[in-house]
């Protein structure tokens, strides 16, 4: 890795090193800031438990637990300078435990974790704001469970049984996080590397499983299959103009889809009752984040036609800047998703809408990045 000195026109080379020889504790630091930054792992998490040893009949203690845009559960294991033999099957291990949690368990462990090392806040609305849905759209840990790790150097062992477990539709990446230092300054890289993130896509839905299921269930696959559809043909056409906010990213069946940018997201979202183009700031408790964007709120909303919404969320820890469809549009759109017929118009709305609100606004992050 290497600075960038604009000065002499150069790069200077940054030392790399062993969190080891830096005194840095896998407990004390490396997990308090996935903690407290889960964005460093490519997606957006709410972090639901941290140390977690409430398992029944077992000592067993998770390192983090965590909550996808999707409702389901994210077991997160780290390592510092070596993963050691056993990872992955302590990792299968916590899953298991993890795979027959229900919501009422869920929102208990999280309020747990709230009380004790937040600031209390309700579980059941704080999930509700992140997943924004509503209550009796609250379905948790339906699907099968994801494994993130995290380490600097990964043992062969460890790699072949995560790359198999992959092959069987087991859900893991792996991240390997390596420290640098310039003189004082110290630096973290976080990099995914299995699977690469340009071959990802590939290998999903690789293999179908054939369940029976319900009437209700069936209607969820098929929304799922239509979401997974619709972002894909976004994809496409934002290749077609040469637009590569999402080049690197997997179509999922979610109500949103996006790229991480620092510490914000921008994503494109199909709300309860309109469509819409946001930058979601989901760490900005003091409000620092969305309070300096305003700051050039003027000049943004110079340069940007159609009516941007600056929302701080008092009381909670995101906040967002946003553009919606208008009620006219959506009217014309009969707010149908669910029909095909419409997707063309909707699409190249989003397309034109991001491109347009992305412009206006990522300059001025930049500067207060």
């Amino acid at each position: 890795m290497y600075k960038i000195n604009k000065t002499s026109n150069n790069v200077e080379k940054l030392d790399e090193r062993l969190f080891k020889e830096l005194n840095i504790r896998e407990r004390d630091h490396l997990q308090e800031w996935i903690a407290k930054n889960p964005e460093m792992l490519g997606e957006d998490l709410l972090i639901i438990q941290k140390e977690f040893d409430g398992f029944n009949d077992t000592n067993e203690r998770l390192d983090l637990l965590a909550i996808d845009k999707d409702g389901g559960l994210v077991i997160i294991e780290n390592k510092l300078d070596d993963t050691g033999r056993n990872v992955a099957w302590q990792a299968l291990k916590y899953t298991s435990y993890c795979s027959t949690l229900t919501n009422s368990q869920i929102i208990k462990m999280y309020q747990a974790y709230l009380d004790k090392w937040q600031n209390g806040d309700d579980a059941k609305q704080n999930l509700l704001d992140f997943l924004e849905i509503s209550e009796d759209e609250l379905l948790l840990n339906r699907n099968d469970q994801r494994i993130i790790f995290v380490a600097n150097n990964y043992r062969k062992e460890v790699t072949s049984t995560v790359l198999w477990l992959i092959k069987h539709d087991i859900q893991i990446k792996c991240f390997r996080a390596t420290p640098y230092s310039m003189g004082e300054d110290l630096f973290l890289q976080i990099e995914q590397i299995i699977p690469l993130p340009e071959t990802a896509e590939f290998m999903i839905d690789a293999k179908e499983k054939q369940k029976e299921e319900s009437d209700k269930s069936k209607t969820v696959e098929e929304s799922e299959i239509r979401l997974v559809k619709f972002w894909s043909l976004l994809k496409t056409k934002l290749a077609e103009r040469n637009i590569n906010f999402l080049e690197r990213i997997s179509p999922k069946p979610s109500y949103s889809i996006g790229f991480t940018k620092g510490s914000g997201y921008y994503g494109f979202c199909i709300g309860r009752q309109t469509f819409r183009v946001e930058l979601y700031f989901s760490n900005d408790i003091t409000k620092e984040t969305i309070d300096s964007m305003a700051k050039y709120k003027e000049a943004i909303e110079g340069s940007f036609e159609g009516k941007i919404e600056w929302e701080r969320l008092e009381n909670k820890k995101a906040s967002r800047i946003r553009f919606d469809m208008t009620k006219e549009q959506v009217s014309k759109l009969e707010g149908k998703f669910s029909d095909e017929l419409y997707w063309d118009d909707l699409i190249n709305w989003y397309s034109d809408a991001m491109f347009r609100f992305y412009n206006a606004v990522n300059p001025y992050f930049e500067k207060i990045r």
